[in-house]
């Protein structure tokens, strides 16, 4: 025998290891992961942060760049399409900055989800910590960002002066709340996908370029008149509008509410079979 044939065995025993554990095993050592990693939240939130000064170092407004331009995309475009369109500009334009400022959040989780583990290689080869750990850091780091941002809805609407009902507004909070757990969910199915395979960051790019058009973002629900029913259809816009809906006054339908929650429900049942069986072979991937 050559010399690679012995090496062979000794370095896959870890990968051995874990695909001869039972899936009661892997299910207990992927719910330890996510309780331990959830349990860490003050580390979560200092890295997030870290990550926020590190990437504006030496700017002068720091993450406050983002909104600027923000601003300026919601202005330029609520000008442009609100004539396109034929819509009462003072109506449309904190509409599409509350959009923007949104889908703005859900584009950069899934771009940055795409890389939890893979641009954490370092640190994961290094250090023993849970894998939620990365993925709740990018969950809070584009919290913080969304943040940041909400200010240009808020100068809208003050230019504007148009604000929506305080009665309906507070029925965005489960929205929120669904938003953490999808958002959670996503990095860590998305981050031990692309660990593995590296050619899934462009087509989700693609995907969520389709799906900014196809999400109502830029455009109003109202303008498909009795084809409303078929934006259920889209995950992205169900899981858009139940926080976009009460934000705007407008509370969302049953039949989004409930298309939001079951997309969400498939989804946490596909990252726990895809994270629980790949869990302990992440590292190995990077």
């Amino acid at each position: 025998m050559d010399g690679s044939s012995h090496l062979q065995p000794s370095e896959n025993v870890v990968l051995d290891l874990a695909a001869d554990q039972s899936w009661g095993e892997r299910n207990r050592a992927a719910w330890r992961d996510v309780c331990d990693g959830l349990a860490q939240w003050r580390l979560v939130w200092t890295l997030a942060w870290l990550d926020i000064r590190l990437k504006y170092r030496g700017s002068v407004l720091g993450p406050f760049w983002l909104t600027l331009s923000t601003g300026a995309m919601v202005a330029a475009m609520g000008i442009l399409y609100a004539v396109l369109f034929r819509l009462e500009l003072r109506d449309y334009i904190p509409y599409l900055g509350l959009s923007l400022v949104l889908w703005g959040f859900v584009g950069a989780l899934v771009s940055d989800a795409c890389g939890a583990f893979t641009t954490n290689q370092g640190m994961i080869r290094s250090v023993r910590m849970p894998f939620t750990l990365y993925a709740a850091r990018i969950v809070v780091r584009n919290l913080i960002i969304l943040g940041h941002n909400a200010v240009v809805v808020v100068v809208a609407n003050l230019v504007l002066w148009t604000w929506p009902p305080a009665g309906v507004a507070w029925l965005a909070l489960p929205g929120l709340v669904l938003w953490l757990a999808v958002s959670l969910s996503l990095a860590l199915l998305l981050g031990a996908l692309c660990a593995r395979l590296h050619d899934i960051p462009p087509i989700v790019a693609n995907v969520m370029q389709m799906a900014f058009f196809l999400s109502a973002v830029i455009w109003k629900p109202e303008q498909l008149d009795d084809r409303q029913w078929m934006l259920a259809l889209n995950p992205f816009f169900c899981l858009l509008e139940v926080v976009r809906g009460p934000l705007f006054g407008t509370p969302p339908s049953l039949l989004v509410v409930g298309c939001a929650l079951g997309y969400s429900a498939v989804l946490f049942a596909i990252t726990w079979l895809v994270f629980a069986r790949v869990r302990g072979r992440i590292a190995f991937w990077l």
